[in-house]
């Protein structure tokens, strides 16, 4: 057993936070109270501290970047007192993968570094639960990753039939467990895709009770519109939704405004959420910069048509305007060594200027690089949750310290600063001015474990899971994973307790 003594507790679900003692028995907290007198082989002492549900991480990107393989641990996320995290997001997951090929998730990483022996749901998760994990995963079915399976790289309306098998396919990955289905309509392979067609397979998920993620077909000039489609689609489906790190592009803070004003006013009776994070930086795939014009055909076709000589002089003319200061290589398969770079040094590197820069460094490493993109006013995101409907996510994957990435602060503190912001302001018992500290936890810990239907998660209560974070001043001092210590100390302890989630069965 293990006593956790001398903290105060706040238990997630935003009431007010108290001082208490906590004994934890195998994988969950067997009881609160004052156990000052009894004897334990294992103590931790707070001092103080809060303790708190450890946070769930409702859009992480460890499944997109195959970091679930190469670094099972999950370091990034325990040191943030992140102890479940939510794959599958923005249309693509690592199943169900009727083909076998995880083509959807080429734009993150280089697929040929796993081995898929799956196919189905059950499958893959049965195989995870084989490897050890630092954190629980659950995971959403990306709609791009059946879509391309059912009709390869075209990009068109499917017909009746392929639907039904579509619907099949899905229902089968929800009856073995996927928390739900994400959607990337701001994407190449699913930017045209048909409301009809959304609706059918969100009212499919609204039947076994999952969540509908969406990353939103325009987060620019046209946000307010797609936030006005994804609105109607969870009225008239009754599904969760959650809309897909949601944050305010530096120029659309007009619509972004409209936007979350239309959130509040039309989800009053509905489930839809919004993630984001409160960092002023996006992380994307390099062609996710190219004019949209250019974003057309699959993969294989932009690829071919950036060789022309009169496309890449029209590409170098629209893209002379970039700030190439605010573009930073993170990854850069082949190229690793221009890791850390930014464009404006990679243009003044080869003489050129920006717009021709970016071309030619899309030409280099065939699309396969992704960039930190300094492109979001932090200022009325900051405002935005305090929304009820407001979560906090990474939208991130954890690296392994070694890896050749550009890191940064989504991947490595994006809880950790949020909670600081909260407690900084504890004595005034705002955060910003917006929330008490017992709301910001409310936000990472009981609502995404309600919204997802983790049992005996996310809340700090005898018989519920030991999925628990300590922190103090914006730094997480222990983390229990299942019953396990996997921080301690701040240091962390080499412990893979995660546990595969599954839906219903978690």
């Amino acid at each position: 057993m293990l006593l956790i003594k001398n903290v105060q507790i706040i238990d997630g679900t935003g009431k007010e936070s108290y001082k208490a003692d906590v004994i934890v028995k195998d994988d969950h907290i067997s009881a609160i109270g004052n156990f000052a007198s009894k004897k334990f082989g294992e103590i931790i002492n707070g001092n103080g501290a809060y303790l708190s549900p450890g946070f769930i991480d409702v859009n992480s990107d460890s499944d997109h970047y195959l970091t679930l393989f190469t670094n099972p641990e999950q370091q990034d996320f325990l040191l943030q007192g992140v102890t479940t995290i939510i794959g599958g997001n923005c249309g693509a997951s690592l199943a169900p993968l009727t083909q076998g090929d995880p083509r959807s998730l080429r734009k993150w990483a280089d697929t040929n570094l796993i081995n898929v022996g799956w196919h189905s749901m059950a499958e893959f998760l049965e195989i995870m639960e084989k490897r050890r994990l630092g954190v629980n995963f659950g995971t959403l079915v990306g709609h791009s990753t059946i879509r391309r399976d059912i009709i390869g790289e075209d990009i068109r309306d499917l017909t009746d039939k392929e639907l039904a098998v579509f619907s099949a396919v899905l229902k089968r990955s929800l009856k073995e467990g996927a928390f739900g289905m994400s959607s990337g309509l701001g994407y190449v392979h699913s930017r045209l895709t048909p409301y009809y067609e959304l609706k059918e397979l969100a009212a499919l998920v609204a039947e076994y009770g999952g969540v509908y993620a969406t990353h939103l077909r325009n987060e620019e000039d046209k946000l307010v519109g797609s936030v006005k489609e994804t609105l109607e689609l969870a009225a008239e489906t009754g599904v969760t939704t959650i809309i897909s790190h949601f944050r305010p592009l530096k120029g659309f803070e007009k619509e972004f405004a409209e936007a979350i004003l239309l959130i509040e006013k039309r989800a009053v009776d509905l489930n839809v959420f919004f993630d984001s994070y409160p960092s002023d930086r996006s992380i994307m795939t390099i062609y996710r910069l190219l004019p949209e014009w250019f974003q057309s055909g699959g993969f294989e076709i932009m690829a071919r048509n950036i060789l022309k000589p009169s496309i890449r002089e029209r590409l170098t003319k629209e893209l002379s305007g970039l700030n190439g200061e605010d573009i930073t290589i993170a990854q850069a398969s082949g190229h690793e060594f221009l890791v850390g770079k930014t464009l404006n040094e990679f243009a003044a590197n080869r003489e050129i200027g920006v717009g021709e820069a970016l071309v030619e460094l899309i030409d280099l490493t065939g699309f396969k690089t992704i960039v930190l993109y300094k492109n979001i006013n932090i200022e009325p995101l900051k405002k935005a949750f305090s929304s009820r409907h407001a979560l906090i996510a990474s939208n991130s994957a954890s690296f392994l310290p070694s890896s050749k990435v550009a890191r940064l602060e989504r991947s490595t503190n994006i809880f950790t600063k949020f909670i600081f912001m909260a407690e900084k302001d504890r004595a005034d018992g705002q955060v910003g001015g917006i929330f008490k500290l017992e709301e910001a936890i409310k936000k990472i810990t009981s609502v995404p474990a309600s919204i997802f239907g983790l049992k005996k998660r996310g809340r700090i209560a005898e018989g519920n899971i030991a999925d628990i974070a300590i922190f103090k001043d914006g730094e997480i001092k222990h983390v229990i994973v299942g019953g396990k210590t996997a921080v301690k100390d701040s240091n962390l302890q080499n412990v893979t307790a995660g546990k595969i989630l599954r839906h219903e069965e978690n």
